[in-house]
């Protein structure tokens, strides 16, 4: 077998350093976990694939395009990403692994896992986003997590305030923090802060859209000291409020 020069090596790679964006959203056709885009300079939609049009309620990916997250999505839902876009195509940040709140249509609240990356061309200016948002999902079989994680998850979701850090639930799992890391990381893809922080917010969310609870009980019976840490953590999560995620949720739906 004829193996490439390292000369070859030096060369070849040039010649698909660009690849075409179609290319890159029919890849992602391939996994409907995962939400897929590419930004212009303006945040717009150059391109996407098939699961982000239809967690917006459309059935084309040609109704995506050209247009912004605030354009196709509804009150602060749209306008969260639009201004996280816009930060991003000034500062050159990178978002690596943001846990947020996304709006799955008809009426559906999903956890993701939001990556953006700048785009520089060869002058180093930044001229676009590429990046995706991953579901939260569970990938393995219940049996297959230690019964004495699994007891201790489950003590969890009905005694939401007494785990305030990662520590407090490692030692209800009996288990290291190191272990803890790597378990809620396998099962989950959250580091343990992340998934405390979205098992409280998730409870809270179900909460705000299928009851008439007052807010400030919601925030007790979620795991907050009161109604105004709530609100802060709410916010950093979803970008909205309680106030506004329960207005929107019934405007969605």
């Amino acid at each position: 077998m004829n193996y490439p020069t390292s000369n070859e090596f030096e060369t070849k790679p040039r010649k698909i350093r660009s690849i075409d964006i179609d290319l890159l959203a029919q890849l992602f056709e391939q996994a409907p976990d995962v939400a897929f885009f590419v930004k212009d300079i303006e945040g717009r939609y150059l391109a996407v694939n098939k699961s982000l049009a239809q967690r917006h309620g459309l059935n084309e990916v040609e109704d995506v395009i050209g247009k912004r997250p605030l354009d196709i999505c509804v009150g602060r839902f749209g306008q969260v990403p639009t201004d996280q876009d816009a930060k991003l195509l000034r500062t050159g940040r990178p978002l690596v692994d943001y846990l947020e709140m996304h709006w799955h249509l008809p009426h559906e609240p999903v956890w993701c896992l939001t990556t953006k990356l700048p785009i520089v061309d060869d002058d180093g200016e930044i001229v676009g986003i590429v990046g995706f948002s991953r579901d939260v999902r569970t990938p393995v079989e219940n049996h297959e997590i230690p019964e004495e994680f699994a007891a201790a998850l489950e003590y969890f979701e009905q005694n939401l305030t007494e785990f305030n850090t990662p520590s407090a639930l490692a030692e209800r799992s009996k288990l290291s923090l190191q272990r803890l890391a790597r378990l809620t990381k396998r099962l989950f893809g959250l580091t343990p802060s992340q998934f405390i922080s979205k098992t409280r917010i998730a409870v809270a969310s179900r909460l705000l859209y299928e009851t008439d609870k007052p807010i400030s009980d919601i925030a007790l019976s979620s795991g907050f000291y009161d109604q105004s840490a709530f609100t802060r953590a709410f916010r950093i999560a979803t970008g909205v409020t309680p106030s506004e995620f329960r207005r929107q949720a019934k405007q969605v739906e």
